[in-house]
């Protein structure tokens, strides 16, 4: 998503290295290309993850791709707010997401297509436009995003254990669309918490509070 800032901290790269260790000879024995989902909470630090386990694998030669849910809202940021605010059914990864669009990106990239073409949110400009990215090279697809442990075609999926409680600090540091106090917003994080409360069981590798990495179901 364009406007996102992310920052990638020690405790990303620990985990990344942790993970990237234990699944790198399925990466390099794989004829076809390797997809790894990265899931949590708002504020979890998806995004940071994903770009930590990019670096890693690049460290050892793997090229990799990132894609992030947020660019497949239905909706661009400020209207899909609205649309929560006006209608309480519109929430969920069915409803709200295009979960199918990125299902497909990730079905096309282990096809071994040399390109795939996606949504891309501009959060500031409230905007959806289309881009290619180019897959040559590349030997790794990450998807990292709140439901992101749902999608079918994957081959390792990680889960970031943190609720919105523990995120907070994060949140009113980056304090996207001022979303922090909102009391309408921690309700809709509160209903995700509820969504998405027994996708850690189907995780391969589960990041607690601390930080730390265990194997997951």
């Amino acid at each position: 998503m364009k406007g996102d800032v992310v920052i990638v901290e020690e405790h990303h790269k620990k985990a990344a290295r942790e993970i990237v260790a234990k699944i790198l000879a399925d990466i390099r024995s794989k004829p076809a290309r390797f997809t790894l989902t990265v899931a949590g909470e708002s504020g979890s630090g998806k995004s940071e993850m994903g770009k930590a386990i990019q670096d890693e694998l690049a460290k050892n030669g793997i090229g990799t791709v990132v894609l992030g849910q947020d660019d497949y809202f239905v909706l661009p940021p400020y209207d899909n707010d609205a649309r929560r605010r006006e209608d309480p059914e519109w929430l969920g990864p069915h409803i709200e997401l295009r979960m199918d669009v990125l299902e497909g990106n990730l079905k096309d990239a282990i096809k071994g297509e040399a390109q795939i073409v996606k949504p891309l949110i501009d959060y500031n400009q409230n905007t959806i436009e289309m881009e290619t990215i180019n897959l040559t090279g590349i030997q790794v697809v990450i998807a990292e995003g709140t439901y992101t442990s749902l999608l079918k075609h994957v081959d390792q999926r990680v889960f970031i254990d943190s609720s919105r409680l523990d995120t907070l600090a994060y949140r009113e540091k980056r304090n996207r669309g001022k979303e922090v106090g909102d009391d309408f917003i921690e309700q809709v994080l509160a209903t995700e918490h509820k969504i998405i409360a027994g996708h850690k069981n189907l995780a391969d590798f589960v990041i607690t509070k601390a930080h730390e990495v265990i194997r997951g179901n």
